[in-house]
């Protein structure tokens, strides 16, 4: 929900420090957060939001920090497959993807 993820998006715009902004851009089959949903992260590391339900959720950080630093929008996608079962993947057997995009003021 966007009123999750609005005060870090106040207490950074207040400090002038970036963001990446993660948004869930499309589901297919079954999946833990809607398109829409949304996670904030601040360059000092702070989060607020959620677009996984905590499965997928580190990697989608370590990827705000990384276009954080390029400031290159960019577009995940995260599923079941056999590579990304013991690693990064969504045990509810759906498809999400993520566009993650730097936020400056």
């Amino acid at each position: 929900m966007i009123q999750d993820v609005l005060p870090l998006i106040d207490e950074c715009r207040e400090r002038g420090e970036p963001l990446a902004v993660a948004t869930v851009v499309r589901t297919y089959g079954s999946a833990p957060r809607q398109v829409g949903s949304k996670m904030v992260v601040s360059k000092s590391g702070a989060l607020a939001g959620s677009v996984s339900g905590g499965c997928v959720e580190g990697a989608v950080f370590e990827e705000c920090q990384q276009t954080l630093k390029t400031g290159r929008p960019k577009l995940l996608t995260f599923g079941v497959s056999d590579e990304q079962a013991w690693e990064v993947g969504l045990a509810c057997g759906g498809t999400i993807e993520v566009f993650v995009e730097r936020l400056d003021w």
